[in-house]
């Protein structure tokens, strides 16, 4: 989605329009293992509502207090909505998960209740063949 090479300070903001899981892979272009450069690293991610600096957006913008209060709840309400959609997402999977499970478990034991039968009418069988050569029965 995003390759970049940076200089060694500043500061970059990413705009992801797909949803889901993202990785970060972050690399020196250095050679050495041991260098003197030390790197250090800060990550401040910001997601959803958090991510908007409203007060820059109210100076851009010339928006009112109020304005600028009713743009704040706007995007609650858009984050809101896009976590139920997200949940019932979760909800639908893990349904689905749970009914094949379910189905699996169930033919399984219909499976071992079967072998089961077949084998104590096996060893009925076999026993009773077994005492009558004898002649016990």
């Amino acid at each position: 989605m995003l390759s970049r090479h940076y200089s060694a300070e500043g500061r970059f903001t990413f705009t992801s329009h797909d949803s889901g899981e993202h990785t970060i892979c972050i690399g020196t272009n250095t050679t050495r293992w041991f260098g003197g450069n030390k790197l250090r690293v800060h990550l401040d991610i910001q997601i959803g509502e958090q991510a908007v600096n409203y007060p820059e957006v109210a100076a851009r913008e010339k928006l009112g207090e109020l304005q600028l209060r009713i743009r704040q709840l706007l995007d609650q309400i858009e984050q809101i909505t896009k976590e139920q959609v997200y949940q019932r997402q979760r909800e639908e999977r893990f349904r689905l998960v749970s009914d094949s499970t379910n189905a699996r478990v169930l033919w399984w034991s219909l499976g071992q209740t079967i072998i089961l039968i077949l084998m104590g009418i096996w060893q009925m069988r076999h026993l009773k063949s077994f005492f009558e050569a004898k002649k016990l029965v």
